[in-house]
C-alpha cells in the first residue's frame, strides 16, 4: 500500500532538517488515514483510528465506542436546556446517545465482563485502500497540519530556551524595514525598531542579533530578535571578557540609544580587579571588538558606586564634575562643571547627561560654578538652556577628551578614541 522506502527517507529528513521526531509523523499519517477512511466509508459520529505499521506497510482500521450508562442519557432537548443554562457540571455527566459513538454498559460487559463506565471499546473495521480525491485531499491537509504543529513545537523547544542569547544567522529578505534571518530551521525577524540606525544590509550577508522574546501565535511561532537591545551589548561583552561571564565583574546598569551611544557601569567583588580595566582589554580591544559590531558606536564604560553622587560623577564623563549634589527626596542630582568641561557633560543634543540620568535613574541638573543652570535631564527628555553653546564636531569630546572614562592599569592601554575608532565607518566596523 505505501513505498516504505519513500516513507523512511522522508521521515529521516523531516526528523534531521525540521526536528520533528519520527512518531510525530507516523501519528500524523494514522490520523490522515483514519480521517479518509471515516469520509469515505465511515458514518456520521463514527470514532475512527488507524494503526500504521512502519515495517510492513499495513494499515488496520477500528472503530472506537465510549462505555456509558443509562442514568447519563438524555434527549437532545434536554441537553440543549443544560448548555442554555450554562450547567458545565450537567454538560460532563450527561449524554445523547449515538449508536455509532455509544455502547450501553449491559451490552458492553456481554464482549467485556471487566468494563467499566467510560472505557474505550473497539471493533475491527473491513480494510480499505481506495480513497477517493476529496479523501485524499483532506488526509493531505491533516498531514501538513499535523507536521506544521509539531515542527511549532520543536522550534519551541530550541528557541524558547535560547531567550537573552545572541543569534546568529543570514539576511533572507528585507521587506517594509523588517529583516528576515535565516537562523537554521527556522526564519527569526528584527523589526525596524530593534535596528540599529543607519545600518545596511544585503541578502545572504551573516548578522548576529539578541534573542528577546519567542511569540507562540495563532499564526506560528515568531522568533524576535534585536540589535538595539541594551542587552545585545551586555552579552557582546560577555563573550569578550570572560570576568564578566565568570560574576567576578557585573554590570549594574547599562543606558543606551542604539547607533549612537551607550554608557555602562561596572562593578566588582575583588578589590584586585579593575572593572572598568577588565571591559576595555589590552590595548582597548576588548571594548574596539563590539564597537565594530555595533558600527561604531561610542562606549562609555564607568564604574558602578553605591554612593550617588560618586555614581552620578563617574557617569557624566567623558566630563569631570567640581561638585555633586543629590537630593535623595525627588532623586535629584546638581552637577557643577566648570566652563572647559559643559560641552562634554551635557553632551551634542544633551545626549551625555541624558544617559547619565538613564543610567543612575536619578533626574540631573548641570550647572556652572556661578550657579547657572545649563541643563536639566531625567531618564526620558533633556532640556538644554539656551545660553549653552552646543556641542559641534570640532568641540573637545570629539578631539581631545576619551570616549571611555580613563583607566589606571597599565594593562588597560590605549581607549577607543586614542585608536581612531571614530574614523571608522559602520560599513568597516561590521563584522561577518
Amino acid at each position: 500500500m505505501f513505498d516504505l522506502k519513500v516513507i523512511h527517507a522522508v521521515l529521516g529528513e523531516l526528523e534531521e532538517e525540521r526536528g520533528i521526531p519520527k512518531e510525530k509523523v507516523i501519528e500524523a499519517i494514522e490520523m490522515a488515514l483514519a480521517t479518509a477512511y471515516k469520509k469515505e466509508y465511515g458514518k456520521r459520529g463514527q470514532i475512527v483510528r488507524a494503526t500504521f505499521d512502519l515495517n510492513s506497510g499495513g494499515v488496520n482500521f477500528e472503530q472506537v465506542k465510549i462505555v456509558v450508562d443509562e442514568d447519563q442519557l438524555v434527549t437532545e432537548e434536554e441537553y440543549k436546556e443544560f448548555k442554555e443554562s450554562n450547567n458545565e457540571d450537567a454538560l460532563e455527566t450527561k449524554i445523547v446517545f449515538d449508536p455509532e459513538k455509544h455502547i450501553l454498559i449491559k451490552n458492553a460487559q456481554l464482549i467485556k465482563k471487566d468494563v467499566t463506565v467510560g472505557d474505550e471499546m473497539v471493533f475491527p473495521l473491513e480494510m480499505k485502500s481506495d480513497f477517493g480525491r476529496i479523501a485524499s485531499q483532506t488526509a493531505k491537509q491533516v498531514i501538513m497540519q499535523k507536521i506544521r504543529e509539531a515542527e511549532k513545537v520543536s522550534v519551541l523547544a530550541e528557541f524558547g530556551n535560547r531567550e537573552g542569547e545572541i543569534i546568529s544567522g543570514t539576511v533572507q529578505r528585507i521587506e517594509r524595514g523588517t529583516i528576515f534571518v535565516d537562523i537554521g530551521r527556522t526564519v527569526g525577524i528584527i523589526p525596524f525598531e530593534e535596528q540599529i540606525r543607519g545600518e545596511r544590509y544585503e541578502q545572504g550577508e551573516r548578522i548576529r542579533a539578541y534573542l528577546y522574546r519567542v511569540e507562540e501565535t495563532h499564526r506560528g511561532t515568531f522568533i524576535k530578535l534585536s540589535r538595539s537591545h541594551p542587552r545585545f551589548i551586555e552579552k557582546l561583552f560577555e563573550a569578550e571578557a570572560p570576568e564578566i561571564k565568570n560574576g567576578t565583574v557585573e554590570i549594574k546598569a547599562i543606558a543606551r540609544e542604539a547607533g549612537s551611544r551607550t554608557k555602562i557601569a561596572v562593578t566588582t567583588n575583588d578589590p584586585h580587579i579593575d572593572p572598568v580595566g577588565s571591559m576595555v582589554g589590552q590595548r582597548g580591544v576588548r571594548v574596539l571588538t563590539v564597537m565594530s559590531e555595533l558600527g561604531g558606536e561610542k562606549i562609555d564604560i564607568v564604574e558602578w558606586s553605591e554612593d550617588p553622587a560618586e555614581y552620578i560623577a563617574e557617569a557624566i564623563s567623558p566630563a569631570e564634575a567640581v561638585s555633586v549634589t543629590v537630593y535623595e527626596d525627588d532623586k535629584r542630582a546638581v552637577v557643577e562643571v566648570s566652563e572647559d568641561q559643559q560641552s562634554l557633560a551635557i553632551g551634542r543634543g544633551g545626549q551625555n547627561v541624558r544617559l547619565a540620568a538613564k543610567l543612575t535613574g536619578w533626574k540631573i541638573d548641570i550647572k556652572s560654578i556661578a550657579g547657572e543652570s545649563l541643563a536639566s535631564a531625567d531618564e526620558n527628555k533633556v532640556v538644554v538652556e539656551d545660553n549653552v553653546a552646543p556641542a559641534t564636531n570640532n568641540a573637545p569630546e570629539e578631539e581631545g577628551a576619551p570616549e571611555l572614562v580613563e583607566v589606571t592599569d597599565e594593562e588597560s592601554a590605549t581607549t577607543p578614541s586614542e585608536n581612531s575608532s571614530d574614523e571608522e565607518t559602520p560599513e568597516e566596523a561590521k563584522t561577518e
